[in-house]
C-alpha cells in the first residue's frame, strides 16, 4: 500500500506484443532495465478489519511504471517445518490451475506504456524447502535474504520473469506479520535482475486476522487463507511489480482495493463456504479490482 502517487495518467494498453502466433504460447518480454529511480517498496496485504474499504468512487490509475508481460513463474519456498501440512499439495494445485481462469483474467485489464499486457498465464516454476536457515523470528531482510539464498545456491533459477513465494509454518514469526498484515510483496536486486519476492505467513498464527473462515473448503483454514493471500500479492505483483505502475489515489492496488471481498459465495461439499472452482478444487478468494468500465470488484472477467 503507497501514500504517494508517482504520475498520475491514463493509457488504453493493448495486448500487441504480449500474445503470441497460433500456437497457443506467450511471447517472453524484456525486463525493467536497471536504472530504476524508484528504491524498492514493501506492499502489504492488510489483515481483516485494516482492509481499504472498496472505493469505487476512487479510480486506479496508471503512473508510469512497468507491469509483468508474458507467462509469470512462480516459485514457492516452502520455510520451517511443512511436513504434515495440508498447505504442501492444496497451494501448488492452486497455482497450477490460477493461470488461464476467468479470475486471473482480471489481471489482463492492466498494461503500460511499454507495450506490455499482463497475461493469464501463471506456471509453477520451481519449489525449494528450506529447514530454518534463519531461525524462526525473521525479520524484512531474512525473507529477502531466504529467496537470495535459494538463487545463489543454485537450488532455485534466477528468473527475471519469476515471483517467489517466502511461505513460512505456523512456528516462525515475522516482523509486522499478524500484528498489520498478512503478506507483501517486494523486489530486489540480484546480479543486474530484478527480482520479486512476496512473502505470506502461517494464518494459523492469527486466524481471525489471516483467515476469511473457521474452516476451509479444502478442510485446511490456514492453507485456504494461503490462496487468497497468494491470490492477492500474484495480481499486484503482476500488476505493479516495482511499486510504480497502478494503484490509486489512497496508494491501494487492485488486490488492496477489494481485499476481504468475496462475492458470491455457495456451501462446498464439506460445509465451507467457497466462490470458485478450479480444477478438482473449490476455494474462498478475495475479489479482484477490473480495471474497466469504470472500475469494479469481481470475481472474473
Amino acid at each position: 500500500m503507497r501514500r504517494i502517487s508517482i504520475l498520475a495518467m491514463t493509457i488504453v494498453a493493448s495486448a500487441c506484443s504480449a500474445n503470441a502466433g497460433g500456437n497457443g504460447e506467450t511471447t517472453r518480454t524484456s525486463e525493467a532495465p536497471l536504472q530504476r529511480t524508484a528504491p524498492p517498496r514493501k506492499i502489504v496485504h492488510p489483515m481483516r478489519g485494516t482492509a481499504p474499504k472498496q472505493t469505487a468512487d476512487i479510480p486506479i490509475e496508471y503512473n508510469g511504471g512497468y507491469v509483468m508481460g508474458g507467462t509469470v513463474d512462480v516459485y514457492l519456498l516452502w520455510y520451517g517445518d511443512w511436513s504434515g501440512w495440508a498447505a504442501t499439495t492444496i497451494l501448488p494445485d492452486f497455482i497450477q490451475h490460477l493461470g488461464g481462469s476467468p479470475y486471473y483474467a482480471i489481471n489482463t485489464t492492466y498494461g503500460d506504456q511499454y507495450g506490455r499486457q499482463v497475461t493469464n498465464s501463471i506456471n509453477l516454476a520451481g519449489s525449494y524447502a528450506d529447514s530454518y536457515s534463519r531461525g524462526t523470528s525473521l525479520s524484512d531482510a531474512d525473507i529477502q535474504g531466504i529467496v537470495s539464498d535459494a538463487i545463489g545456491s543454485g537450488n532455485l533459477p534466477l528468473d527475471v520473469h519469476g515471483v517467489y513465494f517466502v511461505l513460512t509454518s505456523d512456528d516462525v514469526s515475522q516482523g509486522g506479520f499478524c500484528d498489520g498484515y498478512c503478506g507483501y510483496h517486494s523486489n530486489e536486486v540480484i546480479g543486474d535482475t530484478y527480482v520479486k519476492y512476496t512473502f505470506v505467513g502461517n494464518p494459523a498464527q492469527c486466524p481471525s486476522g489471516c483467515e476469511p473462515q473457521a474452516a476451509g473448503p479444502n478442510g485446511s483454514a490456514s492453507a485456504d487463507g494461503m490462496a487468497s493471500i497468494m491470490a492477492h500479492e500474484l495480481e499486484e505483483s503482476a500488476s505493479d511489480p516495482y511499486g510504480d505502475a497502478w494503484f490509486d489515489a489512497n496508494g491501494d492496488e487492485n488486490g488492496d482495493k477489494c481485499a476481504w471481498t468475496f462475492g458470491d459465495e455457495y456451501t462446498a461439499a464439506n460445509g465451507a463456504l467457497a466462490n470458485m472452482r478450479l480444477g478438482d478444487r473449490d476455494y474462498l478468494i478475495q475479489q479482484n479490482w477490473v480495471n474497466a468500465g469504470g472500475g469494479y470488484c469481481a470475481l472474473s472477467y
